[in-house]
């Protein structure tokens, strides 16, 4: 009898030791053996972290989540997009131990879609592109809100009505940076026109400000970018114009020209995605904050912006937050005069993503690619 009560009292502990083990092979933030997940995060650069733009946006993140969750992280700069020099980097990051990936430019899109396909437990975050998988997601912010109200600060300080544009590449993303910036130029301006000259690079300082120089040239008396440095800023100081910058404040770099910028505050999301990763809830959900999430801004305007800037950047910050305003409300014409956007409508998402033409107001073609 002791023997068999025995060998039930034994059954009854193996089923309970199975049990404990499956639950805790899916408990979140454990491996198979009920050890806690090491979470390491590897960070893909197209610039430099102490470039004043928009790689040292993305360090700032990368700090953030170090801070907040003590997880480790590692880096690597200056990393090219045009070829596929991010493979390597990539690899190295994972053999190091990154079990979590982001990729800050969209030209890293096709290779860090061909990384994921390969190392499926891996989770890849990649900036501003398309492609997606399982183990892959792709996030933005909704950049163009902020370049409106930048905007409106340059159409109330030109006195030329000649604004310049020192631009990319002439992909969606740009060209809808543009056509907002343009939009809210023109709402407070009808008269000003935005140029815009293209230098092919999203980091060369000499390059984006021999652009800038070009343009101030021409007689524009603010210069705006969507450029990874300060050489747009620095032109129009040593000019003693006035520049919109962009990716975070340089006012303390240039304050003899910076008027404001819109700017990326990355570290709440970071942060948020690699938690969801330890807890083992993270899942590939592609993301596009806008103002109301606090991912994008527009820094503080400094004395060389226009006094009467304020009152009309907090009125349509305070629309487009609520939703009460839309940046892409028609009636919106493009350059030809034809209606593009049609009173009472707005633009989908879809259709921002994809936009290929610009708004009435700019001066310049795109390029075909």
């Amino acid at each position: 009898m002791r023997k068999k009560i025995f060998c039930v009292l034994i059954a009854v502990l193996c089923f309970t030791m199975l049990l404990t083990s499956c639950g805790e092979t899916s408990k979140p933030g454990t491996d198979g053996q009920g050890n806690e997940k090491k979470v390491k995060v590897g960070f893909v650069f197209i610039g430099s972290g102490n470039d004043a733009g928009y790689t040292y946006a993305h360090d700032q993140a990368r700090l953030y989540v170090e801070e907040k969750l003590g997880v480790e992280t590692l880096y690597q700069e200056n990393v090219s997009d045009s070829d596929n020099s991010c493979i390597a980097v990539i690899q190295s990051l994972i053999d190091q131990g990154c079990n979590v990936i982001f990729a800050n430019s969209f030209g890293y899109m096709e290779y860090v879609h061909e990384m994921a396909l390969a190392y499926p437990d891996v989770k890849f975050l990649h900036c501003s592109g398309y492609l997606d998988a399982e183990n892959m997601l792709n996030y933005f912010g909704r950049m163009y809100q902020p370049r409106y109200l930048s905007g409106i600060v340059a159409g109330m300080k030109t006195e030329t009505n000649k604004i310049g544009y020192v631009a990319a590449h002439p992909i969606a993303e740009v060209i809808r940076g543009i056509n907002a910036f343009t939009l809210g130029v023109r709402s407070v301006n009808p008269d000003a026109t935005v140029e815009v000259v293209w230098t092919n690079t999203w980091y060369d300082p000499a390059t984006e400000k021999n652009a800038a120089i070009a343009l101030l040239d021409k007689g524009c008396d603010v210069i705006a970018q969507h450029q990874d440095t300060t050489g747009p800023q620095l032109a129009a100081q040593e000019r003693g114009k006035w520049a919109i910058g962009y990716n975070c404040d340089t006012s303390d770099i240039v304050p003899g020209s910076f008027m404001t910028a819109p700017v990326w505050n990355w570290g709440p999301y970071y942060a948020e995605q690699v938690q969801k990763v330890i807890d083992g809830t993270w899942k590939s959900e592609n993301y596009w904050g806008g103002m109301e999430d606090g991912v994008v801004d527009l820094a503080p305007l400094t004395k060389n912006a226009p006094e009467s800037a304020q009152e009309k950047v907090d009125e349509m910050k305070a629309k487009i937050i609520s939703g009460e305003f839309d940046v892409f409300y028609g009636p919106i014409k493009d350059q030809s005069g034809n209606i593009k956007v049609p009173e009472g409508s707005s633009l989908t998402d879809k259709e921002m993503l994809s936009m290929d033409w610009f708004v009435e107001g700019v001066i310049g073609n795109i390029p075909q690619q």
